[in-house]
């Protein structure tokens, strides 16, 4: 059995005994983490945990300081008993949010003691991964809480953020004490092996460094992460009903006004028009995936709205085949897997780090590559993902040309409703009559249109309806389909300032008569390139072609398949000027549908 401590020996440690205290001759072994069944056991004392800051040289440029370079700020907790004795690797998360907003279901924010040391780290990893001779690495990106210059929306200062940590964590790079000292720290207890983890913008971090291919970055996690930033605020052209790109920025930024030029530069690469510019060019880590070389354990809400599956399908598509992976799909909206699959999820984790970090043979790399959640709850495993054996099935569509009008106060739930009436604003397609056996949809729908507006500028909205009884996660309430309980359960160990104790959930369930399961949206001034909107000639047809969002959804027999389609999708698209009229031809329309089985 292999395992990936170093002890610090030779003339590494006659070097370390030069620059720090020897350590006393008198002292008794520290052993190195035991292991049972595989596993790393908890060993080490989290309170007696060293708790340190040092401040990283991302050899950027701070606006506020012209020829400043930022600094970024990392707080780290690692095992005291291994400090001189063993290099270890390090669990990172790299987060605008430690300051301004909190990370997982409570919120949790990064606290400090009237010295500026750490004293509270948000989320588990930490509690539950320090005394198993882990480290723990959390940043602040550039322009956040601690750190110096601006964030740029998953552009070079972010990705830099993180990568000029890993350099130092693999004694490439310089750290400093102090934010604005000359006083150097180094990282000798660092074996250089890193795995970066985290939820929604944290995630989105780990896929673009991991696509820059640097050295010493050995396993990512994303949970519901941005691959392509374009498709965060964009869907093929139509403006997504969210804040711009520079008030995202700038509601995490830490920096008195320091970014404004920054957030007005994000702006102005986003234009109302919808097109792809170079500033969005610049966030798509899809492209560079073929330098991925860590290993990957995604998990993703199918019912997601926030960051929409179809950051996760393209992305999950392109990994390399030699990149290990692991997929978890769940029912929820934008939820950690800690808090719609707890035990599962701590336990799989702690596996994938053992193997990916400690180097253990625990053969996890032979775990399911793919658990869906099939119901509220309920899991089932496959080989792969999309579903071994789904193939494209083409749906034409049929009947004579039909119009609808434009209503920007509807959206698919209300077209949705009455499927048997005919409706000013939508039109509806039923596959067929109600199945006689369970189909699966598993992976991306694309949707083809022959349309005709009366409008210059037009949008255009499809979804997918399972018409039939169902009992589901409610991913439209308030906790996007986790209900938080007045229980507790505790994952690590725990001091005064850091708990390791989180309030449990349980699935929050809804029963409906028809479940919208995938949802798209274009311009149509789109339907030549995503790069250049194009005016539309009132009465002449285009034919558009877009995706609906990733997803994997059984549709039980006795329940029948229909698509909608309407123009403005309100409070997932914004509307156009005016109210066009669009005329759709079944004749030359099809749907492509990802069939499991």
């Amino acid at each position: 059995m292999r395992y990936r401590l170093t002890w610090v020996v030779g003339a590494v440690a006659v070097l370390a005994a030069a620059l720090t205290p020897a350590i006393p001759a008198t002292a008794a072994p520290v052993p190195i983490a035991s292991i049972r069944g595989g596993a790393t056991q908890d060993t080490y004392s989290y309170a007696k945990a060293i708790r340190q800051s040092v401040w990283v040289d991302t050899g950027l440029t701070a606006e506020a300081r012209p020829g400043g370079h930022v600094r970024v700020a990392a707080d780290i907790i690692r095992p005291r008993e291994l400090d001189r004795v063993a290099r270890i690797p390090v669990i990172m998360t790299a987060s605008p949010y430690f300051r301004c907003c909190g990370r997982g279901n409570q919120f949790q924010r990064k606290a400090y003691d009237a010295a500026g040391n750490p004293v509270t780290f948000p989320l588990y990893y930490d509690n539950y991964f320090v005394p198993r001779g882990y480290a723990v690495v959390l940043v602040d990106l550039a322009g956040t809480n601690r750190s110096g210059g601006c964030t740029d929306l998953g552009g070079r200062s972010d990705v830099t953020s993180a990568t000029a940590v890993i350099d130092w964590l693999n004694g490439r790079g310089t750290a400093y004490t102090s934010s604005a000292g000359t006083a150097v720290a180094t990282a000798y207890w660092s074996d250089g092996s890193v795995g970066m983890i985290g939820k929604s913008w944290d995630g989105t971090i780990a896929e673009a460094v991991a696509a820059t291919g640097v050295p010493g970055l050995k396993t990512i996690v994303p949970e519901s992460a941005i691959s392509a930033w374009y498709d965060y605020f964009r869907a093929d052209g139509a403006p997504l009903a969210r804040e711009s790109p520079g008030a995202l920025a700038a509601y995490v930024d830490t920096q008195a006004g320091a970014c404004t030029s920054v957030n007005d530069a994000l702006d102005a690469g986003s234009p109302d028009n919808g097109d792809v510019t170079a500033t969005y060019q610049a966030r798509n880590y899809v492209p560079d995936e073929h330098r991925i070389t860590a290993s990957v354990f995604a998990t993703e809400g199918v019912n997601d709205y926030n960051v929409l599956g179809i950051n996760f399908g393209p992305w999950w598509q392109a990994l390399p085949a030699t990149v290990p992976k692991m997929v978890w799909l769940a029912q929820t909206g934008h939820v950690d897997p800690f808090d719609f699959r707890r035990a599962a999820w701590v336990a799989e984790l702690h596996r994938w780090l053992d193997h990916y970090l400690m180097g253990i043979d625990n053969d996890v790399q032979r775990d399911p590559p793919a658990s869906v959640e099939r119901a509220p709850g309920a899991w089932v495993n496959y080989p792969n993902w999309p579903i071994p054996g789904t193939r494209p099935i083409t749906w034409q569509l049929k009947g004579a040309p039909e119009s609808f009008t434009d209503d920007p106060t509807q959206n698919d739930t209300d077209w949705a409703a009455n499927p048997d009436s005919t409706e000013p604003d939508r039109l509806i397609y039923r596959m067929g009559p109600p199945l006689t056996h369970t189909e699966t949809l598993s992976g991306t729908t694309t949707v083809t249109l022959t349309v005709t507006p009366t409008t210059p500028i037009a949008r255009i909205s499809a979804a997918l309806v399972d018409y039939g009884t169902t009992t589901m996660r409610n991913y439209a309430g308030a906790g996007v389909g986790i209900r938080t309980l007045a229980t507790e359960s505790c994952w690590g160990d725990s001091t005064i300032a850091d708990s390791a104790c989180y309030l449990d959930t349980t699935p929050d369930t809804i029963t409906v008569s028809d479940d919208i399961f995938a949802r798209g949206w274009a311009d149509l001034g789109h339907f030549a390139s995503k790069r250049t909107q194009q005016n539309l000639v009132p009465g002449r047809p285009v034919t558009i072609t877009f995706p609906l969002n990733t997803t994997d959804h059984t549709i039980p027999a006795g329940h029948t398949l229909a698509l909608l389609i309407g123009g403005t999708d309100a409070g997932y698209v914004n509307p156009p000027p005016g109210r066009p009229t669009i005329t759709l031809n079944p004749a030359t329309s099809r749907v492509v549908l990802p069939l499991a089985g």
